[in-house]
């Protein structure tokens, strides 16, 4: 049933007009409701407080360097040089140290790549930090996916059976017991070479020190665990520098991507707890210690075991819906270069 999706973005002038006569649309901002209200009930139960941030930053929120997949976006406002947030994930790491258990936010965030398939310029992000361990997130994660499959079978259920004719895919979240299925890197990696032993680059990408899955990579590892895995520990040089070093599998980091429908919807990870894991990973990453001197004088002035995680709204949708196009996710599209209206 695949003529369900619209695809009317391929068209921005006219989009605006035919997305008001397509039900995909209607069905969208059903989810985002129920995602919004129940995102906030899910936390008021866990005693994880709501921060209200910027979306303007006067650092690089982008982290750059080694293991950085994303561009910052900047702009000049009242000639002063500034960023669009990709995350404010630092600003929820300084949040943590306000609150007892953690913070939580839904809100809008700035790449400077291009639109593709998998990703957007502008989408939104819920995210959230909370004092404990890598552990602790993956298990708050997990909850709070279940608990969103949930609240869709029981509110959309019907009406979305309707669209795309199965909703198995949610049902089966929605009554999943215990932990989601969890594999090393290393792991994925050896399942990998067993299935693919002539052509293995097409699915892991090998660079100097560090090692990578490729998007063919993530869709095979999610067929050998029926569509749904967590890969844990990368190298330290494949993810961003606030990851903490992982002692036990060295060469690693404490951090998880949780791979369902597109790929990747779900990345989380420890931080660096004080001053010197967060100096020593900045060298090792070879990025600055300029834009980022705030957040490693927070680290030393109070250090604080934190972990947190970002979701992309847009993937978790594109999964619910069946949908392997990003750009069906926008009720109203925003592509860096044109200027669009509405």
């Amino acid at each position: 049933m695949k003529n369900y999706i619209p695809n009317t973005w391929k068209d921005l002038d006219t989009h605006y007009m035919k997305a008001l006569d397509t039900d995909w649309y209607r069905m969208l901002v059903k989810l985002q409701n129920l995602l919004s209200v129940e995102t906030m009930k899910f936390y008021e139960k866990k005693g994880i407080d709501a921060i209200h941030l910027p979306v303007t930053t006067g650092s690089i929120s982008s982290p750059m360097g080694r293991g950085s997949d994303s561009s910052p976006v900047k702009i000049k406002l009242e000639g002063v040089e500034t960023y669009l947030a990709d995350s404010m994930q630092f600003l929820l790491e300084y949040g943590c140290r306000l609150v007892d258990k953690g913070v939580y936010y839904i809100m809008p965030s700035f790449r400077g790549e291009k639109a593709d398939e998998r990703h957007l310029c502008q989408f939104y992000h819920s995210e959230a930090e909370i004092k404990g361990d890598l552990k602790d997130v993956m298990t708050l994660i997990e909850q709070y996916i279940k608990h969103l499959s949930k609240m869709i079978v029981k509110k959309l259920g019907p009406e979305l059976k309707e669209m795309i004719g199965d909703i198995s895919h949610i049902e089966k979240i929605a009554n999943y017991k215990g932990h989601f299925p969890k594999v090393t890197f290393d792991q994925a990696e050896k399942e990998l070479k067993k299935a693919h032993p002539k052509d293995i680059e097409k699915y892991i990408e090998y660079n100097e020190g560090w090692r990578n899955i490729t998007r063919e990579g993530e869709k095979e590892i999610m067929r050998l665990h029926d569509g749904l895995v967590w890969i844990t520990n990368y190298d330290i040089l494949a993810v961003p520098f606030y990851q903490r070093f992982d002692e036990k599998l060295k060469g690693t980091t404490k951090n998880a991507d949780l791979l369902m429908g597109i790929g990747e919807t779900v990345g989380c990870g420890e931080r660096h707890a004080n001053y010197k894991e967060i100096t020593d990973s900045l060298k090792q990453h070879e990025v600055s210690e300029d834009e980022y001197k705030w957040y490693i004088n927070m680290k030393k002035i109070k250090p604080l075991n934190t972990s947190g995680f970002g979701m992309g709204t847009e993937r978790f949708f594109m999964w619910v819906l069946k949908c392997d196009d990003i750009r069906n996710m926008q009720i109203c599209p925003r592509f860096n270069g044109y200027n669009i209206i509405p």
